[in-house]
């Protein structure tokens, strides 16, 4: 039976470099697979890039007005597996069209991305949410702290400084130094505590 699968990690757990090998799996048995993102990650256009070097171009990019299960009934009902990377970007609504690609269609989708937001504290990411509520399995994907220990907190950095206000999606567009890293809640805590008020 087909099943939507959500995997959520900190940054740098190594969500995208999971997508692509599910996808090489696929493929190299025979098999056609979706790749696709959300076209508000505008970082690398329509390719999925890794830390340590494997990319692959998307079979198509979404807005928020496009409706998953439709483009993927009418071009890509003969693939064994849809795979979504950056999942924290998209709607309530598509995950229900993915949940709808799955019943349907019987198609699996296997949807990577972050839980929470770098604020913490507001519920996080709408899509991460709703995947959360209807996902057939959840799995979390792990990685470390600077510290050695397990990251499950994204935080923000503007110019070396913590911030935890601002807006969800914030690209770099040169004028301020924008990083992201995965932090324990101690790390975070402490950050927290020695950013100026």
């Amino acid at each position: 039976m087909a099943k939507l699968y959500f995997r959520y990690g900190a940054m740098g757990c190594g969500k995208t470099m999971q997508l692509l090998q599910v996808a090489f799996n696929y493929e190299e048995r025979g098999h056609k697979v979706c790749v696709i993102k959300p076209a508000m990650d505008t970082k690398n256009g329509d390719w999925l890039l890794t830390r340590i070097g494997p990319e692959r171009r998307t079979d198509f990019t979404f807005t928020k007005d496009d409706n998953l299960f439709d483009k993927v009934k009418e071009g890509f009902s003969d693939v064994a597996c849809v795979l979504v990377d950056e999942a924290q970007f998209i709607t309530p609504e598509h995950a229900d069209q993915l949940s709808e690609i799955v019943i349907r269609l019987g198609i699996p989708v296997m949807a990577y991305g972050l839980r929470l937001n770098f604020r913490q504290t507001d519920g996080g990411f709408e899509g991460a949410t709703r995947l959360l509520q209807i996902a057939h399995d959840i799995e979390e994907i792990k990685t470390i702290c600077e510290c050695g220990n397990k990251a499950t907190r994204q935080a923000r950095f503007l110019d070396g400084e913590l911030v935890t206000t601002g807006p969800d999606i914030l690209i770099d567009d040169g004028s301020t130094k924008i990083e992201y890293r995965a932090l324990c809640p101690a790390c975070f805590l402490a950050y927290l505590e020695n950013s100026p008020k």
